[in-house]
């Protein structure tokens, strides 16, 4: 039988879950930054700003933004480390990375981009001092390798932060389901012309593992010291989590 994965609500051949994936950022690469900032009404910014602040990331390390789309993080990295540090970018979509390295570019920081998948980094064990996730992991086939590949990644005492859209205080849920069934489509038809790629994004949110069972995952990535902190009631969750 084959092995399948989830994509959104469906189930899809694992081997092709990648390509969906990499079709939906494809088609919304160029409208990613204005429908984030319209679908959390800006708060996006925030909750970054909140993981690089708990990153303790200081000058003159290295650090991978995994999954990094237009490198919001990978900016604030690169102005952290300085010119005696690093910051790798790496996404596995071609488009999305290619947003990135612009936006880097124009904001005058060199940051090496790497078109990659998670699954596979292409780094040596106990390179970077911190890796960073925001809004990519759910989308992986393979949650659990791609976590182990971040820990392999990471130095001894080296810290995983992974920024995700979790769950939500129960008494929100009804109010929260008619955001993102009802309400993201309609702005993702509106201004991406595209309400498919944002009916997945709600789906894919509702199938990714709860606060919890992520910090579960974490630590059975040789994670030690994980804890998370819920923003916005559960919307987004940051998990913390240390290579010892």
């Amino acid at each position: 039988m084959t092995a399948e994965s989830d994509f959104g609500f469906q189930k899809v051949p694992e081997g092709a879950k990648a390509g969906r994936v990499r079709d939906v950022f494809d088609r919304v690469a160029d409208k990613y930054d204005v429908m984030n900032d319209l679908m959390s009404l800006g708060l996006h910014r925030a909750w970054k700003a909140f993981a690089v602040s708990l990153s303790g990331v200081r000058a003159g390390e290295r650090v991978l933004d995994v999954a990094a789309g237009s490198a919001d993080l990978s900016k604030a990295f690169a102005r952290r480390v300085g010119a005696s540090g690093q910051v790798w970018v790496t996404d596995i979509n071609g488009s999305m990375l290619a947003v990135g390295r612009d936006r880097l570019l124009d904001a005058g920081l060199v940051c090496p981009p790497v078109q990659c998948d998670a699954e596979a980094l292409p780094f040596p064990d106990e390179y970077f001092d911190c890796v960073s996730v925001a809004f990519g992991l759910r989308n992986m086939t393979h949650k659990d390798k791609a976590l182990a590949e971040m820990a392999r990644v990471l130095k001894p005492g080296g810290r995983l932060l992974v920024l995700e859209f979790s769950k939500v205080w129960k008494p929100l849920e009804k109010a929260y389901d008619l955001y993102s069934f009802r309400v993201l489509p309609w702005l993702g038809e509106k201004v991406a012309k595209d309400g498919a790629a944002y009916r997945y994004l709600a789906e894919s949110i509702r199938m990714h593992p709860g606060q919890e069972a992520l910090k579960s995952m974490m630590e059975r990535s040789g994670l030690e010291n994980v804890e998370y902190f819920n923003l916005a009631a559960g919307v987004v969750a940051l998990h913390r989590g240390y290579r010892v």
